[in-house]
Formats: structure tokens, sequence, C-alpha cells
């Protein structure tokens, strides 16, 4: 028996027409009925590819894309990728459920870390700085770092934002070389930035040879997989040496240390022999210093007799959080307050406040002893996470995709450069380390997939 729907649909044309005229009635422009009559369309567009939505505002949030090319910067490229993120992931979390959530111990304690910074803000000696920095950033990391989690779940998402990545490395070291080669905005007459007239991240050298340090792990898993691509591999090659050369462009202690530590990771792995290991580290470290110019730079370089400048002027930082910390045990000084209390804490003080210089510093700072205390064990989870992932993915490599065992590998390596290079860049707030966090919690959430699925087919067979 059939139905009629002529009166369900002449009442739904209706009530779209009586919208449309709405609309052009209190704002009588005529692309206002084209706009809305594709807003259907655009939604089913944002429902269908929340993947790409979120990991292209994940990538132009952290290598701040649009910066590096200013011509995207009026677009509001970051704003729109947003909006449409957002709203893909509520309703497929909240509505249609296609997105699986699941949980893991180590976002139990990263979860514990962002209530104390959220009740950092309650006790922040200046809630404004840190409520700007909270609705600014940090609610989008804690936001995508679960998205990246439950949205990357398979071998073939795994391989997309891996490759992503090293792509958007090698758009940021190309305009960095490109800048070292012109001139433009160089710190100190030879470090290099982007940006600097936007006030980006990017405008400080230690920040773009952090930015420039993530991707190169990537680069090197893709180069270095087995049974890899040989396309994904010249990329990623070609990437090692677009971000090598930007990062000593930037003459940064800590990128350099924090990409040696990457390269060690690697090497550790293709590299039996421990003498030869140690031999080539020491050998490399002296050729990427020598390379970088470190003693030729104007602040911390061979010039300054003693302890250089810059490295006194983090010593002093550094004690300055520690009398935050002391002062504020349990909450610290709150968000984003480091360098507004530095004249409060500081026993050596210039007449200028100073940034911390440390990530461990910055977030014993920030956020107290407590907070200090759930960060190392958050990191500590992390990398107990991903080194027993690379174990069982070695225990039978042909079982796993090159895509999986390339991103084991290199969010493990990842996660050993942040812990080297946050001694003297300030991370614990920024994206690198829970977008690291986020995929080490996929990789291991794919990892176990395929192993549950082998052992469900191995009783089958058997």
């Amino acid at each position: 028996m059939m139905t009629n729907n002529k009166p369900q649909v002449i009442v739904a044309a209706t009530a779209m027409t009586a919208i449309v005229a709405l609309a052009w009635f209190v704002v009588p422009h005529p692309a206002v009925p084209v706009v809305l009559a594709f807003l259907p369309l655009g939604a089913l567009f944002v429902l269908s590819q929340t993947f790409w939505l979120v990991t292209l505002f994940v990538l132009f949030s952290f290598f701040r894309i649009h910066e590096a090319f200013p011509v995207l910067y009026s677009l509001k490229i970051p704003l729109l990728l947003s909006m449409g993120a957002l709203s893909a992931l509520l309703w497929h979390t909240l509505i249609s459920r296609n997105i699986k959530v699941y949980w893991h111990h180590s976002l139990t304690w990263m979860a514990a870390f962002w209530l104390l910074v959220i009740l950092g803000i309650v006790f922040a000696s200046n809630k404004g700085l840190a409520i700007n920095l909270f609705k600014g950033i940090y609610w989008k990391i804690i936001v995508m770092t679960l998205a990246i989690a439950w949205l990357v779940n398979t071998d073939k998402n795994l391989g997309r934002i891996a490759v992503l990545i090293v792509l958007s490395g090698i758009l940021i070291g190309s305009v960095a070389l490109s800048n070292q080669a012109n001139g433009i905005g160089l710190v100190e007459g030879t470090r290099v930035t982007i940006g600097r007239d936007l006030g980006s991240m990017l405008g400080d050298p230690n920040d773009l040879s952090l930015v420039l340090m993530f991707p190169l792990a990537f680069a090197i898993g893709l180069t270095t997989t087995p049974r890899m691509n040989i396309f994904i591999r010249i990329l990623g090659a070609i990437a090692i040496a677009v971000l090598m050369a930007a990062v000593i462009a930037t003459q940064s202690r800590g990128g350099l240390l924090g990409s040696l530590a990457v390269f060690g990771i690697f090497a550790i792995k293709l590299i039996r022999s421990k003498a030869l290991l140690i031999t080539l580290g020491i050998i490399g470290a002296l050729a990427l210093f020598a390379m970088a110019g470190i003693s030729d730079r104007a602040s911390g370089g061979a010039a300054e007799e003693g302890i250089d400048a810059s490295a006194m002027g983090r010593l002093y930082a550094w004690e300055a959080a520690f009398y935050m910390a002391l002062d504020n045990p349990i909450t610290g000084v709150g968000l984003n307050n480091f360098y507004a209390n530095y004249f409060f804490y500081s026993q050596h003080w210039d007449g200028l406040n100073h940034a911390v210089h440390s990530t461990w510093f910055g977030v014993l700072a920030e956020t107290g002893f407590v907070g200090l205390i759930v960060f190392i064990i958050t990191i500590t989870s992390l990398i107990k996470t991903a080194r027993g992932t690379i174990k069982r993915i070695d225990l039978n490599p042909l079982m796993y995709s090159p895509s999986l065992n390339a991103c084991a590998n290199a969010v493990y390596a990842g996660l050993i450069g942040t812990i080297v290079s946050g001694t003297f860049l300030t991370q614990g707030f920024n994206w690198p380390i829970y977008i690291l966090a986020a995929l080490t919690v996929a990789v291991n959430f794919v990892e176990q997939n395929h192993s549950q699925n082998e052992n469900a087919l191995s009783q089958t067979e058997s």
C-alpha cells in the first residue's frame, strides 16, 4: 500500500522557501539564496570529511601555514576548518556514533593534567592571561588531541597523516631557507625566522626549530621503513634534507639536540655496533653545531666568556620558575602567567621579563609541583606505550603495514626528541607533545586491533 507524501513535500518546500525569503529580507543580498541552496551540500561535505577537516585544522594551527604564506592569512582558513571540524565531531560522536570513542590509560593521565591546568586558571595570578590562552589555543588542543586519537584509527589514516605532516614540514622548511637566503626576518643577524611581522610563533628561532623538528621524525620513519612505497621514501628523504638545513639555520641549540635525539633513536635500530653508533653520534653532533655556526651567535656564541648570557638567562628563568612553584605548589601561577610573574620571583632582575625556555620548568611554574608530577607521569606512560607497540611490531613486522611501522617508530622518536629539546624549548602548552600523545594512542589502538584480528583468525583456522 502506497502512502501519499504530497502534503509533507508541500509543507517542507513551503518552509524552505519561507526560510530563504526571511534570510533574504534580513540580509538583502543576491548571494543569500545561493548560499542557502548550497548549505545542505556543504553540511554533507563536512560530515563526510571529518578526518580531513580535523587533520588540516591541526596542521594549520601547529605549522601556522597561513602565516608562512601571508596570501592565505586573510582567508581565515583555521577558523573555517575549526568550525567544520567541531561540527562534524559533535555530530559523529553524539548523534551518528560513527566515530568509535575509546579510552587509554595515557589519556587518563593527560586528562588529569588538563584538569590541573583548568584549576590553575581559577587561581591564576592574572586570570585574564590564563583565560585568553585557554580560549585562544588550549581548549582546541584538548579537543583535537582526543579527535586525532579517535579518528586516526586505521593504517590508511596513519599513512595519510604522516605524509601530511612531512609535506607541511617541507613547506615551512622551504620558507625558512628562502628567508635565510634573502636575509628576511633574521634575529641577531644570523638566526632565521618566519612571520615576525604577524607576531607568529614561527617568529622566534627556538620555536621555529621545534616546529621543524616535529616532522623530522616522520620523515625519517617514512624513509627507513622497509616495504614503504618508493615515492614516499623519496619524499621523506627530501624532507630530511630540507628540515635539517632549516633547523641548522635557526641556530637553536635545543632544536639541534632534539634533532640529534630523533636521529639517535632510528640509528639504534639500524646500527648494531654500539662503538660505531657512539662515534657517529659524536661526529654528527660536532658537525651539526659547526654547520649551525653556534659559536658565531650574538647570544650564546664563542665571543662570550664562561657561561654565556643565553645560558645564564635560562638558569635565572628556571630559578624564578622554581620560586613560583614553591609559592604556589598546588596550582602554580596559572596558564601563560610565567612571563608576567618573572619580576616578582626573579633573583636577577635586569629590567626585563623573560620567557622560561624550558618545558619542564614552564609546567612547574604554571601548574605547580603537582602539575609537573602528573605531566612527567603522562610522558612516561606515553613512552611505555610507544615502546610496547614497537616491541610487538618488531616480533612480526610482516604482519603490520609499513605505515603503522613507520608511525610507531616516528612517534617514539618524536617523544624522545621532545624530552631532550624540552630542556631548552617551551613545549608544555603547545601542539607538538599533544599531537604526539594522540598519535601514540592511535598507533597503539591500530596495532592492538591487528593483533586481535590475527588471533581471531588463527583460532578460526585451528
